[in-house]
């Protein structure tokens, strides 16, 4: 008997970006904020958002048919509410609030994967490197504004991963952590409230540590955590008996991802660990789809930065003189490759 093919799962892929902008959108609104603990009907929430009543009802029922939002009744008497997760994770009164992530990737990259194609017949970022010439991190640094949705998207993204660290690695046989690439010091303010015996150094560009300096007083941290401004390409790394790179090594070529590694190899004692947490791809690159669409994201973003597998980490550690490697899985896709010198 032919086997029934079914293209289903095409389409669904293929539609996949109306789901996705539907999500980006009623963070961009601030529906979630909006509903907070409480229901509303359609007409009420789409008057408080300012919606046309054309799309309120295909709006909320969509994301209630995408499980974002939860419906009492039916009809126009109907009341929507958050669910359990977006109340937690997308109400901005939420201390565990994580729509950064999603308000930087529906302002920036959404528009600039509509150029996918050209980046793969090109190998050139899309972003805006293209209209000013100036590289990513350039553009970032430059606007106050744009540099702080960045870092705290990427705090978003990063703090179930380093909640997971602090939790399955062993922490307790050193002393100082120095975070590369720290934004805003989540990775040392997370780590250091689970292992108390620890001080931080968080290293990252001048204009990052005004930022990082406000949410570790915020934290109570001040004592145990130092900002460290300076490029890391630039200047050596403050020794440290770990050395920590959150979602950093992905950001550039192969050239300078050795680079980084050196130094990492340099500012350690022996038996130190360095401790890179990415979404590493797996070796035989069939599994971790959310590993390879980042290092895409990468490719529209700087062009000739990738992401990698475990088998590549240990390769290019072993060169730098790392002698014994260790991967723990974190949160989903992302894992923390360990390099013990």
């Amino acid at each position: 008997m032919k086997e029934q093919l079914d293209p289903g799962h095409i389409m669904q892929t293929a539609t996949a970006f109306w789901a996705s902008k539907v999500l980006l959108t009623a963070v961009e609104v601030d529906l979630f904020t909006m509903l907070g603990d409480g229901t509303m009907s359609a007409p009420q929430l789409g008057k408080a958002l300012g919606l046309h009543p054309r799309g309120t009802y295909d709006f909320f029922d969509a994301l209630v048919a995408l499980r974002f939002l939860e419906r009492d009744g039916d009809g126009p008497e109907g009341k929507y509410k958050n669910t359990s997760e977006t109340a937690a994770f997308l109400n901005k009164k939420s201390p565990t609030y994580i729509g950064g992530l999603p308000e930087m990737l529906n302002a920036r990259l959404f528009g600039f994967w509509n150029n996918l194609g050209t980046a793969l017949k090109t190998g050139q970022p899309q972003n805006e490197v293209k209209q000013g010439g100036k590289s990513m991190f350039e553009e970032l640094y430059s606007d106050s504004g744009r540099l702080a949705q960045f870092l705290d998207a990427m705090t978003g993204f990063q703090a179930a991963n380093f909640a997971l660290l602090a939790e399955k690695f062993d922490f307790s046989k050193y002393k100082t952590v120095c975070d590369i690439g720290g934004a805003l010091a989540l990775l040392s303010r997370i780590v250091g409230a689970r292992h108390q015996h620890l001080t931080f150094d968080s290293f990252d560009l001048p204009p990052v540590a005004p930022l990082a300096q406000k949410q570790i007083k915020a934290a109570g941290m001040d004592e145990r955590i130092k900002t460290v401004a300076g490029d890391f390409f630039k200047q050596e790394f403050p020794k440290a008996d770990v050395v920590t790179m959150g979602n950093i090594l992905h950001d550039w070529n192969l050239e300078k991802k050795k680079v980084l590694i050196r130094k990492a190899y340099a500012a350690l004692p022996d038996g130190g660990a360095f401790i890179a947490v990415e979404n590493l791809i797996d070796d035989a690159r069939r599994e971790n789809a959310f590993g390879l669409l980042m290092s895409l994201n990468m490719l529209i973003e700087f062009g000739d930065a990738f992401d990698y597998t475990g088998a590549d980490f240990r390769e290019w550690c072993g060169e730098a003189g790392f002698k014994r490697f260790e991967f723990i899985n974190l949160a989903g896709p992302t894992s923390a490759a360990i390099a013990y010198k």
